[in-house]
């Protein structure tokens, strides 16, 4: 078994992470203890947005929080927008005006919610294990860098996951 695989995003008030985990909310838990992963998110705000944004989201897997944002700094992870162009992440759905307008929204208007964390941070993915060897580390370059979920998935041994509305077609 590949150990467990962890998943890095940056603070939760971001449009983007929060529908990059609202795909992640999607892989289902069989499919990791099949694979002896575990799936962990670290955000950088502090505890109490943990709740709120599992609410808003409908993650239900593992998340923990880094105010300090220590890992982020032991990783190397970048502020700020990098300038080179990488493709659109498969799982932001909105524009930037619209996911910016929704974010600032959500940070005015809900109790749970303040500005908390550092919104120039950026993220990334790592698979670590077993033991502490790192099998995959990518760091975003911009809000937008995003590693598909099914590529790390496929990379940590786990099945991956239909993330379109779109209805499959099976060929028997």
């Amino acid at each position: 078994a590949a150990g467990p695989a962890s998943l890095f995003r940056l603070n939760f008030l971001c449009y983007t992470c929060k529908e990059y985990v609202e795909d992640l909310a999607k892989v289902p838990k069989a499919f990791l203890q099949e694979s002896n992963v575990r799936l962990i998110v670290i955000g950088q705000s502090s505890y109490h947005h943990i709740k709120p944004f599992c609410s808003l989201t409908g993650y239900t897997h593992e998340m923990y929080v880094d105010p300090q944002r220590e890992i982020y700094k032991i990783l190397g992870m970048k502020r700020g927008e990098g300038n080179k162009v990488s493709a659109r992440s498969p799982h932001v759905k909105s524009n930037i005006l619209l996911g910016s307008i929704r974010s600032v929204w959500r940070a005015m208007t809900g109790p749970a919610f303040d500005f908390q964390g550092d919104p120039a941070q950026q993220g990334g993915a790592l698979i670590i294990g077993p033991g502490n060897e790192v099998h995959f580390l990518h760091l975003d370059r911009n809000r937008l860098d995003h590693v598909p979920i099914n590529t790390i998935l496929h990379l940590a041994g786990v099945k991956t996951v239909n993330f379109s509305n779109k209805p499959q077609i099976i060929d028997i």
